[in-house]
């Protein structure tokens, strides 16, 4: 049996659409959501949040609300519910009224659709107060590379404010728009960057023996990389190594004096990525040695560990997801995505679970023609919503 969005939600969407198409049109880079983080505090202290911390880990917002019955006493009637405001450094291409404003930031990746669906959750338990403990939201910076939950965290945010479970809940053009998907376990990968730059001996292309070839040293590099996916890890094991960056030279008859190779590892273990890791700091050292040339690796950049749900925290998820939509619409075993997501840094520390909700039919995550699904926006309040009231039940309702 399915139970339907409330009215007082339903009602919502006119301004939840407005919310997001405003923050559409503005988007902010890594730490410098200034403007958004501001709109987020000036609409929690409207909806009588208790409190509302602005600067934590730079530009992140946490707003704490209590429940009817006042403050929770400790960490088992607190939890963490968390949205990501930053956007991505790329053009958007859409075409719309409510494109970006901001030529070279996009948010192709829907972040402000989850902050307009959290802020909406947000008005909507700060009305009824229909749940007993305290709510942790959690506006998240920097999600896009920056760490920006990792920077939270060491800014106190499990420390000042502890609780037992934190939730997240991202679109996905994949999943059919309005059902949703999740899974225990693994579900996003370990994710990290690289750079290898690499010093020979630059000279005229007909005269190679005189010269240290970086770029053939480079293209050693990029042969002997696939090698450790295919020959050293163990094969029960995704992973992936792509190089996606290789610059050298500038004209057709000089051989340049460096090259420089960038790229990611994935991997769904943290251990299978150090292997990785250590296998290329050794093949740098190896074809350094033996094609004459300075090889600097800077491996293992901005890493994110692999998002790990938590089962149970994943089950009552679900279970929200299961009474809003029908069971048909949930899918309990989503396969997992060697994406990254840095709320795996809160999931590490507090039993947590990650939740996509279906974008329908859009163009892709990062594409420049994307944009979030706005008749969604509704069912993700509900969720939320209903999320936290079952996670912090009235003594009335049987808690």
């Amino acid at each position: 049996m399915t139970l339907p969005i409330p009215n007082a939600i339903a009602a919502m969407a006119p301004e939840l659409t407005e919310w997001r198409r405003d923050l559409h049109m503005h988007p902010e880079l890594a730490y410098e959501e200034s403007r958004t983080a501001r709109v987020v505090a000036e609409r929690l202290r409207a909806f009588g949040f208790d409190e509302v911390h602005e600067g934590v880990g730079r530009t992140g917002v946490v707003g704490i609300l209590h429940g009817a019955d006042g403050p929770a006493a400790d960490a088992s009637r607190r939890i963490l519910l968390r949205a990501d405001m930053d956007a991505l450094p790329m053009d958007e291409a859409t075409g719309l009224p409510w494109a970006s404003r901001h030529a070279g930031r996009m948010h192709a990746c829907g972040h402000d659709g989850h902050t307009a669906m959290l802020l909406g959750a947000a008005r909507r338990l700060a009305q009824t107060r229909a749940f007993s403990g305290t709510i942790v939201f959690c506006f998240q910076p920097a999600e896009e590379g920056g760490a920006g939950a990792e920077a939270m965290i060491a800014d106190g945010l499990l420390d000042r404010w502890p609780v037992r479970a934190a939730f997240g809940l991202h679109n996905d053009p994949q999943t059919a728009e309005g059902a949703f998907a999740t899974a225990p376990g693994p579900v996003l990968a370990y994710a990290d960057q690289f750079r290898i730059r690499i010093r020979g001996k630059g000279g005229h292309a007909a005269h190679p023996d005189m010269a240290r070839d970086p770029l053939m040293a480079g293209v050693q590099l990029v042969s002997a990389f696939q090698t450790i996916i295919s020959r050293r890890r163990d094969p029960m094991q995704p992973a992936v190594l792509s190089v996606t960056r290789f610059h050298a030279g500038s004209a057709t008859n000089v051989i340049a004096d460096e090259a420089e190779l960038g790229g990611t590892v994935r991997a769904f273990d943290d251990s299978v990525a150090r292997m990785i890791i250590d296998q290329m700091r050794a093949q740098c050292r190896l074809i350094g040695e033996a094609m004459g040339v300075e090889i600097e690796a800077e491996l293992g950049l901005d890493a994110y560990p692999a998002l790990v749900n938590d089962p149970e925290a994943t089950a009552f998820a679900a279970d929200i997801c299961q009474e809003l939509v029908g069971a048909e619409r949930v899918n309990r075993a989503a396969r997992p995505s060697l994406g990254g997501e840095d709320f795996a840094f809160i999931a590490r520390r507090v039993p947590a679970a990650f939740v996509f909700i279906g974008n329908g039919p859009s163009a892709p995550l990062h594409h420049p023609a994307y944009d979030f699904n706005d008749q969604i926006l509704p069912l993700g309040v509900a969720w939320w919503s209903r999320l936290a009231e079952r996670a912090l039940p009235r003594a009335e309702a049987g808690s």
